[in-house]
């Protein structure tokens, strides 16, 4: 898909991660697209088109040769996830997989805990989850009631999880759990939790959503489920809290990177509408209006990508604060949603059908303001740094 944007090409895009960008992105057209409006219909995507995409080498790009991965680092994931959001592969849930739940075992596992799991995931036999948010417990993190309690060389967790991504094909879920409810977030820890090897573990239902409908959304539910003790992730109990902070400035770059791509698309098919579509004689794009909201949209466009690409490379630098992280995430979020519904209005009655890409854009992008953090939680975060 040519580029809807005349961007410079960023400092961390080296020859090889310009190469997997398009080597990705053949890939997703070539392999998953045709059978993706089944994957709509069945509300998941199959395990098949997991494994196949691990055997491309395109799980845990990230990740270090000696555990599986590729040995790349954030710019590779960033350019496969922007690969999917071009094609308009939303539902698939690899980003997560990749650049959020294999991240938590490279940090902080224990080298015998990467050798025994990172493997797996990077070949896609292990799909991954990571379960924080709760019926009563979303974007406040400290609010989990989830336990886990040590009993002689297990712990038993019990607790409930909900609106989890890949929640029915995930068979590696990360489980955010309180080991010492009466500490708080000092109490708070993180735990493997491998769902063929353990009872007491079950999956509610595919969550019915407005969009993303490939994406198996789940309910978990952890009914004295006993897990080894080197299921907890990190040296010792209580370090959970640390390390969800730690990690999520990369989540939410990610979300930013997810809407950055959809932007890109919208426009482009949006200008492909624009320019064959006619209304009173004359092509759509021929009025000041259809002129006027694309200009602005594509100049918006160009300054979320400029600062896109700024977050990417301040994060492989290690430098990318809270305050910058979430700054990405609210605001790019907010202007998906935004060019979308613009876009979206330039196709008349046509965008609001579901055959044409731009109403399944308006379905998916609804959801990046709320997860991972609200938008409003994220301007609290950015209020505390003035």
């Amino acid at each position: 898909m040519s580029n809807a944007l005349d961007v410079p090409r960023a400092d961390w895009m080296s020859e090889d991660v310009v190469l997997l960008a398009d080597a990705a992105e053949r890939f997703f057209e070539r392999e998953i697209a045709p059978d993706y409006e089944t994957y709509i219909d069945q509300g998941i995507v199959d395990r098949a088109a997991w494994e196949k995409t691990g055997e491309a080498g395109l799980l845990c790009a990230a990740m270090p040769e000696e555990f599986g991965g590729a040995g790349g680092t954030f710019a590779h994931e960033a350019v496969i996830t922007n690969a999917l959001g071009l094609v308009g592969l939303d539902s698939f849930g690899i980003a997560l997989h990749s650049a959020i739940v294999a991240p938590y075992v490279l940090h902080y596992g224990s080298p015998d805990q990467k050798q025994r799991w990172l493997p797996k995931l990077a070949t896609g036999e292990y799909i991954g989850a990571i379960a924080m948010t709760e019926p009563g417990a979303g974007s406040d993190l400290q609010g989990v009631r989830t336990t886990a309690k040590k009993d002689g060389n297990h712990y038993v967790i019990n607790g409930q999880k909900t609106f989890i991504t890949n929640g029915q094909n995930a068979n590696f879920i990360i489980v955010v759990a309180k080991t010492d409810p009466a500490k708080g977030a000092k109490g708070t820890s993180l735990f493997a939790v491998e769902t063929d090897q353990v009872e007491g573990f079950r999956r509610g239902r595919n969550l019915d959503k407005v969009g993303l409908k490939g994406q198996d959304t789940s309910e978990l539910f952890f009914d004295e489920v006993r897990v080894p003790a080197d299921a907890l992730i990190g040296p010792e109990e209580g370090q959970g809290f640390v390390q969800l902070m730690t990690e999520l400035p990369q989540e939410r770059l990610l979300i930013a990177v997810q809407a950055m791509a959809m932007i890109e698309r919208a426009l482009k098919v949006t200008v492909d509408y624009v320019k064959e579509r006619k209304a009173f004689g004359k092509a759509i794009i021929d009025f000041q209006n259809t002129q006027f909201t694309l200009a602005e949209a594509k100049t918006e466009a160009t300054v979320a990508r400029v600062f896109v690409d700024h977050c990417i490379g301040r994060l492989i630098a290690g430098e990318l604060d809270t305050t910058t992280a979430s700054m990405a995430k609210y605001w790019l979020s907010d202007l998906q949603c935004k060019i979308v519904d613009a876009c979206l209005q330039l196709h008349g009655g046509y965008g609001y059908m579901n055959e044409y890409p731009i109403a399944r854009m308006y379905q998916d992008a609804r959801v990046q303001r709320i997860y991972g953090g609200t938008n409003e939680i994220m301007k609290m975060l950015i209020s505390r740094s003035l």
